[in-house]
């Protein structure tokens, strides 16, 4: 711990946004950084804490106080040394990870100005790439089918298909590539990435960021299929017989619809319709003027108050909305401070994105209860205010109606409530489930340490089968 009262005597400061008139007219990353005596100043905050609750809270296990204080002593390359043993993708979770270890700080709960985790994290990974501590790294070895390892091409190696390209998807072909298997990636979609690619928006997470990674991952020897959409029937007639383990990444592919009055109309749709339109719109692909969904002029409503309608609401004004409106059918949470939701639960507390900033009118109890059009187009929504009243048996709290419906003016409808957890026929022992597939929609983090996890998991059924004579 090189400066052990810097916690007591630096403020901390975050990097902040552009301008709001100068980010809403373009899709470059929204965030800005710190000058290099800012961000190492801002890392000797961390205090080294006795019970360190940053390492509990985060799912990979990131060991903070160490690359905190490497970065403060302005080893910048020791500092990504430490980071990279706990997380392979720092790039993206500096960017858009909720910072659950910054909830954990023992700075948070006795001041409330956590240490700056994710934007450090963010500052390391990039002066990695910057500086080339970033470097290509193939296995020199590869398991084979006799339970060896070898260099020789003629020996048959290992081999494992991952079926999704998305944040765990890449982290379990990343530790297995490291392991020594001969891993190939199947993806759906015209480029690897999955959510990352098709469901964060540019100005959150720059798509180049994606592609110098993936390109690392190339040249450490991943083999990455496109266009191949793999279902289930497929992986058992297709992908078994060829490989000895397949890890299936696919995500949360089924938005929440709500299939109400009207949900036939043109202008309504799902976010991530226009999310990953967007996005692939922006990467050169074109759309037919009727195939393009676009906000330029319109009022928007997005219903859902979650992280994916925050970036309709920003991706609407970049594209030239008239107005926007988010409703979310729960009750609004408090500022700063949720009693209901003490430590260590997650902080249930109002939360004020960029995208909020730019302008939009939030409200909240809302319920919606029809959308309506004319000529076939979505002109408004009827919906209801309404309360929640905790039920007499201890159950879930019971909606109900107050006040009169009214009508919210809407030429865009998004629907951005969620996703549904998929359901999964019964595999055969060599076919693992991970990340949003295995648990349902989460984090971007949560995804990755899914996919470590599940490549041990594939290890150490291979290397028990090894000894059994694996599959020829």
């Amino acid at each position: 711990m090189g400066n052990p009262k810097a916690f007591l005597t630096v403020p901390r400061k975050e990097a902040g946004y552009r301008p709001v008139h100068d980010r809403i007219h373009d899709f470059g990353e929204v965030e800005q950084t710190l000058n290099t005596r800012d961000r190492q100043e801002q890392a000797s905050r961390c205090m080294d804490c006795g019970v360190p609750f940053c390492h509990w809270a985060c799912p990979l296990g990131n060991k903070d106080p160490e690359w905190n204080d490497a970065l403060y002593r302005g080893e910048w390359e020791m500092a990504y040394r430490l980071l990279k043993k706990t997380n392979p993708f720092p790039e993206f979770t500096g960017r858009i990870c909720p910072a659950l270890c910054e909830k954990a700080c023992v700075l948070y709960h006795t001041t409330g100005e956590a240490v700056t985790n994710r934007e450090n994290e963010a500052a390391i990974a990039e002066r990695a790439f910057m500086e080339g501590y970033v470097q290509p790294c193939p296995p020199k070895l590869r398991i084979t089918k006799h339970g060896a390892v070898s260099s020789s091409p003629a020996d048959i190696p290992v081999r494992i298909a991952v079926v999704g390209s998305g944040p765990a998807g890449l982290a379990a072909a990343n530790a297995l590539n490291y392991r020594g298997y001969e891993v190939t990636v199947f993806e759906k979609n015209e480029a690897a990435g999955g959510l990352l690619r098709y469901g964060i928006p540019n100005f959150k997470l720059n798509k180049k960021i994606i592609d110098r990674r993936i390109e690392v991952m190339e040249k450490e020897g991943i083999e990455f299929r496109y266009a191949c959409d793999v279902s289930s029937a497929a992986i058992l007639s297709q992908l078994t017989p060829q490989y000895d383990a397949i890890v299936l990444a696919t995500g949360t592919p089924t938005a929440r619809d709500l299939n109400i009055p009207g949900r036939d109309l043109k202008g309504v749709h799902l976010a991530l319709e226009l999310l990953s339109q967007q996005n692939r719109f922006l990467a050169g692909m074109e759309f037919s003027r009727d195939d393009r969904i676009t906000a330029k002029g319109k009022d928007v409503l997005v219903i859902g108050g979650g992280d994916t309608g925050s970036d309709c609401i920003g991706t609407a004004h970049r594209q030239g909305c008239k107005s926007v409106t988010q409703i979310e059918i729960m009750p609004k949470p408090p500022v700063g401070h949720n009693p209901s939701t003490p430590w260590p639960t997650w902080p249930v507390i109002l939360k004020t994105t960029s995208s909020h900033e730019e302008g939009c009118t939030r409200r909240w109890n809302i319920n919606t209860l029809e959308f309506l059009g004319e000529n076939g187009k979505v002109t408004g929504v009827r919906v209801q205010e309404i309360d929640w009243k905790p039920d007499p048996s201890g159950g879930r709290p019971i909606m109900v109606e107050k006040g009169e419906p009214e009508i919210i003016k809407a030429d865009l409808v998004l629907l951005a409530m969620g996703f549904l957890k998929p359901q999964h026929p019964e595999y055969p022992e060599n076919v693992f489930v991970c990340g949003d597939a295995a648990n349902g929609a989460s984090l971007v983090v949560r995804a990755i340490a899914s996919g470590l996890q599940t490549a041990a998991r594939v290890d150490s059924f291979l290397q028990s089968s090894l000894g059994k004579g694996v599959k020829e």
